[in-house]
């Protein structure tokens, strides 16, 4: 492989192209286009309604939004031919908003499960190694802790399956602005270890502080595309888009 063709792939890694998507009749993802390459982190931003959650959701091969049409790349895999148990196998984990830690099971159990599926990645003792906190509460029921450590337990049951890229839906979401450092502290470990990530934010300041690059939806649409620090630096863009 040349040069010029290795860098066609890394920039390639991950790709959404002209995907518009449906909750019924209401047209929400109009057309979204973008590029992620391989270990970088690229936060999704806009204002409440734009259609994050929904651009996610439509990666991940959710069953609501329906993906009318477009292209869904990752790694050479057309995202876009599979269901939400295909797109996991291949590796895109969604931790969701509503975060679903499952009731009635421990911490343990929850991360346990995550990793019957084929292609399980992080093992117990590297979750507990990267989120201590979760090793000290392994027997308590999961659905009892607090809300930051459920956070942690849906991100580690995510990096416990196989993970190419993973998907972060409001994270930091009634957080309070202690365990929203913490949280942030986990992460950056996390994009130390070059996992490929797309974070979607209220809070658009901490996800650019954490991001290599960054999109803004407005209305379904991408208006922006540029690198973290271009964004954090322009202000007509921050206030237009994102009410700061």
């Amino acid at each position: 492989m040349s040069q010029t063709d290795e860098n066609q792939t890394e920039e390639k890694f991950f790709s959404i192209n002209n995907v518009h998507a449906y909750y019924g009749e209401s047209y929400i993802v109009q057309g979204v286009s973008f590029d992620v390459k391989e270990g970088e982190i690229l936060a999704l931003l806009g204002r409440n309604g734009a259609g994050k959650s929904s651009t996610l959701r439509s990666i991940a091969r959710a069953d609501d939004p329906e993906v009318k049409s477009g292209e869904i790349w990752l790694n050479g895999q057309a995202l876009h031919e599979m269901k939400a148990h295909e797109a996991a196998l291949a590796g895109v984990q969604l931790v969701p908003e509503d975060r679903r830690i499952i009731q009635g099971l421990t911490v343990e159990e929850n991360l346990t499960l995550a990793q019957v599926a084929p292609g399980h990645g992080w093992t117990l003792e590297q979750v507990y190694d990267h989120f201590p906190r979760l090793g000290e509460r392994r027997k308590q029921e999961g659905t009892t802790l607090s809300g930051g450590e459920q956070q942690m337990l849906a991100v580690a049951r995510a990096l416990s399956r196989d993970v190419k890229l993973l998907l972060l839906d409001e994270p930091y979401e009634g957080l309070a602005p202690v365990i929203v450092q913490e949280i942030e502290k986990i992460l950056l470990s996390i994009k130390k270890l070059g996992i490929t990530t797309i974070i979607v934010e209220q809070n658009a300041v901490a996800a650019l502080r954490l991001s290599d690059r960054a999109a803004i939806l407005d209305t379904g649409e991408i208006v922006f595309t540029g690198t973290a620090k271009e964004m954090l630096e322009n202000e007509e863009l921050m206030h237009e888009y994102l009410a700061i």
